[in-house]
């Protein structure tokens, strides 16, 4: 059963996997540096919009949908006997650990210090996070992109 859905399931992982990829990219190349130009209360401001626009259905779906396609794909790859599984597991647990683990294990506690700050308080905070962030943000982005290119191998194989 797991041969037959992989190849379907792959695919879905390859668009989630590329979208974050490109979303995270954004980030990196235009946002944050558009921010950076603000003053720091207004950078900061901003940053806090965008953390609580980002919250919303279609993001979710495609963060967290795509993570638990890789779990499927990272389980089930191994046992299904087709060429290409273990660039198929590389691939999913590249975007587990490069996209799902950093935004837990950094951006999100950074997002929520930014946003429980009064407005004085995140200035003094966005130089910092402003670094920090945008370093973790840069993991993501390659994390992301490798496991396209993995799970693209892995379909084609």
């Amino acid at each position: 059963m797991i041969d037959t859905l992989l190849p379907a399931a792959t695919l879905l992982g390859l668009v989630g996997c590329g979208l974050m990829a490109g979303l995270f990219l954004a980030f990196s190349t235009a946002v944050m540096p558009g921010l950076r130009r603000l003053a720091p209360d207004a950078g900061a401001a901003a940053m806090q919009q965008v953390n609580r626009a980002i919250l919303n259905p279609l993001f979710g779906v495609v963060f967290g949908g795509t993570a638990l396609v890789c779990l499927v794909l990272a389980l089930g790859a191994p046992f299904s006997g087709r060429a290409g599984s273990a660039w198929i597991v590389g691939g999913a647990l590249l975007y587990l650990a490069g996209s799902i683990v950093v935004t837990m294990a950094a951006n999100v506690p950074m997002n929520n210090r930014l946003d429980a700050a009064d407005p004085a308080a995140a200035a003094e905070l966005w130089p910092g996070y402003l670094a920090r962030w945008t370093a973790w943000n840069h993991i993501r982005a390659v994390a992301c992109t490798a496991a396209t290119a993995a799970l693209a191998v892995g379909l084609w194989a």
